[in-house]
């Protein structure tokens, strides 16, 4: 007659700690498995999918056709001089701004796409 899983559990739970630990390295030697490594790529695999991204990076990835305007947004989203903002609008695709908050970087974007821009949010 073959044991139910309930039977293992029950047999399990009378058993003191020792004894627990003792079925357990048995049974990693018996199937060649590590228990430790299990339980700890369960619970961070888990918490890296629940974790939302809270900083985004603004990529200026094209200027279009209307260079000026964007490097008015720019200067307005940076605080850059006009050399400065001229210089990041000629490089790209550059990044314009680092670390903003998701609302600072999704209204940001939407400057840049209005004056004419290609824009990514990393």
């Amino acid at each position: 007659m073959a044991l139910t899983k309930e039977d293992i559990i029950n047999a399990v739970a009378d058993m003191s700690v020792m004894e627990v630990v003792e079925l357990i390295e048995a049974m990693e030697e018996k199937f060649g498995v590590s228990a430790a490594a299990a339980v700890m790529a369960g619970p961070a695999a888990a918490g890296e999918v629940a974790e939302e991204q809270t900083e985004f990076d603004l990529v200026l990835t094209a200027v279009g056709d209307k260079k000026v305007n964007v490097i008015k947004v720019v200067r307005e989203i940076t605080g850059l001089g006009l050399k400065e903002a001229k210089g990041a609008v000629d490089g790209a695709p550059a990044t314009i701004k680092e670390a903003m908050s998701k609302d600072d970087a999704e209204a940001a974007k939407a400057k840049l796409e209005e004056a004419g821009a290609s824009v990514e949010l990393k």
